[in-house]
C-alpha cells in the first residue's frame, strides 16, 4: 500500500469516484447528460477513494440513515455503497485500507451494505443480517381463495407524482420490522435516477388507497416475451413493494397479478415469512427461486449497538450471558459484554460465548440463532447452557427485513 493514499474525496472528484465504481461493476460511466442528476447523491465527507498518484483507483461511499433494531430503537446507521477497486489495482490491499478508513471515520455505530459477492465483506467485520426470498408467481394459477382479502383501490401514477406520494407514505407509517431503514431525500433521488436510466421497459408506479388514505405502493417493470421463442413468457418484475396494512399488501398483490399480457410475477428478496402462498387456492402458484442475503451489518461501535438492542423479546425470563467479541479491524470493540438483565454493558467476567464481530453482526437483528452459529463452528461456548440462553435472548417475533436497495 506504499503506492496508495486514502483520503476523503472533494466534490470535484465525485465523478471520477463514480466512474471507478461503475467500472468495477463492468458498467459504463454515467454520461454528461445524466451526471447532473446524480452528483447530488454524494454526501459531503462520506466518500473515500484510494489514489495512485493523482488517479482514483478505488472508492467507497456511504449515506446517513437510521436502522430499526429489536426493541424498537432507531439507531443512526451508515448505508455503505459504491464500493469498488479498478481491476488493475486489485489484490493489493486497496479495499482493506478503504474499509478501515471508512469505518474509522463513521459517526454512526452501525454500517450496512449489500454485497455483490459473498466472500468479500466478512473479513471486514460484516455479517449477513437480513435475508430475502425471491419468488415467481404463476399468474394463471394464482386464483385467490374465497376468504382472501382483496384490499382497496390501486391507481397508477406518473413518476413526478410517485416521487411525492411514495416518500410521504413511507414516512407516514414509519418503522416496521427490525431491519427497516429510513429513506432520505437522496435515497429517493437515486431511485428516480436509476429507474429512468437503466430500466429496459417502462417503470410503473402503483399506489394503494385504503380507508385511511394511501398506505402502500409497488414499483415494477415488465419484460415482454419473445414470441419467436418456444413457450414465450412475459414477466412482471417487482422493483419495490411496501405495504403498511394487510389490505394494502393483499390489494397490491391482487393488482400485480391482474396486469394483462403477463405470465409470471417475480419479486426479489421478499421477507422470509411473507405468506404469499396463502392468498391462493393452489399454493403451488408460488415458486421459491432462492433465499439469498439481503443486507450485511457491521457493528462499528459494539458497546453502543449492543446497548441499543433489547433482548429476550419472546421469553419473560431469558436469563443473561457474557459474550466475548473479537474485532481485528477495530480493536477497541474487542471485549466482553453481558447481555440480558437490563442494557448490555462491558464486563470483566469470564466469557461464556466467544465470537467474531462479523458473526455478532449476523446475530444482531435476529435473522439467525446463536445455536446455528455454534453448530457450524462460528461461535464457541465456554458454558454448557450459554447457547440456549443466547438463543432466547436474540429471538424475535418476525424475520428481519430491510426492503430498501442501496
Amino acid at each position: 500500500m506504499n503506492d496508495y493514499a486514502i483520503r476523503v474525496v472533494e466534490p470535484d472528484g465525485y465523478r471520477a469516484a463514480n466512474d471507478v465504481f461503475h467500472g468495477s461493476l463492468q458498467v459504463k460511466p454515467v454520461s454528461d447528460e445524466h451526471w447532473p442528476n446524480l452528483v447530488g447523491s454524494y454526501e459531503p465527507g462520506r466518500t473515500y477513494s484510494a489514489f495512485h498518484g493523482d488517479e482514483q483507483v478505488g472508492t467507497t461511499a456511504s449515506f446517513a440513515s437510521e436502522l430499526l433494531v429489536p426493541g424498537g430503537a432507531l439507531l443512526p446507521m451508515a448505508m455503505v455503497s459504491r464500493v469498488g477497486v479498478r481491476s488493475d489495482h486489485t489484490r493489493r490491499g486497496v479495499l482493506t485500507s478503504l474499509m478501515r478508513a471508512q469505518l474509522t471515520g463513521l459517526a454512526e455505530p452501525i454500517a450496512t451494505l449489500r454485497a455483490s459477492e459473498g466472500v468479500i465483506y466478512g473479513r471486514f467485520g460484516y455479517g449477513v443480517a437480513t435475508r430475502g426470498r425471491s419468488i415467481r408467481v404463476n399468474r394463471a394459477r394464482a386464483i385467490g381463495h374465497p376468504g382472501a382479502p382483496t384490499g382497496g383501490r390501486v391507481r397508477i401514477v406518473a413518476i413526478d407524482d410517485a416521487m411525492d406520494l411514495m416518500p410521504a407514505i413511507y414516512a407516514r407509517f414509519g418503522p416496521g420490522r427490525p431491519g427497516w431503514v429510513s429513506r432520505s431525500g437522496i435515497w429517493w433521488d437515486m431511485t428516480r435516477f436509476y429507474a429512468s436510466l437503466f430500466s429496459k421497459s417502462p417503470v410503473v408506479f402503483a399506489v394503494h388507497h385504503g380507508p385511511d388514505g394511501d398506505d402502500g405502493f409497488a414499483v415494477y417493470s415488465v419484460t415482454r416475451a419473445d414470441w419467436e421463442q418456444p413457450n414465450p413468457r412475459s414477466v412482471l418484475h417487482v422493483e419495490d413493494f411496501m405495504a403498511f396494512t394487510t389490505d394494502a399488501w393483499a390489494g397490491l398483490w391482487r393488482f400485480l397479478l391482474s396486469v394483462d399480457l403477463v405470465h409470471d410475477v417475480k419479486a426479489h428478496l421478499r421477507p422470509l415469512d411473507e405468506p404469499v402462498e396463502q392468498l391462493f387456492v393452489d399454493n403451488r402458484a408460488v415458486d421459491t427461486l432462492g433465499i439469498d442475503d439481503e443486507t450485511w451489518l457491521r457493528l462499528v461501535d459494539v458497546p453502543s449497538a449492543l446497548a441499543a438492542r433489547s433482548y429476550g423479546e419472546l421469553s419473560r425470563d431469558a436469563g443473561s450471558v457474557v459474550i466475548e467479541v473479537r474485532d481485528a479491524l477495530l480493536p477497541a470493540n474487542s471485549g466482553r459484554y453481558r447481555l440480558g438483565d437490563g442494557p448490555a454493558v462491558p464486563v470483566g467476567e469470564p466469557a461464556e460465548l466467544l465470537l467474531d464481530v462479523a458473526d455478532l453482526g449476523a446475530l444482531y437483528l435476529g435473522d439467525i440463532a446463536p445455536s446455528a452459529l455454534a453448530a457450524t463452528g462460528r461461535l464457541t461456548a465456554e458454558k454448557a447452557d450459554a447457547v440456549s440462553v443466547a438463543d432466547r435472548l436474540f429471538a424475535i417475533a418476525e424475520s428481519p427485513w430491510c426492503g430498501s436497495y442501496f
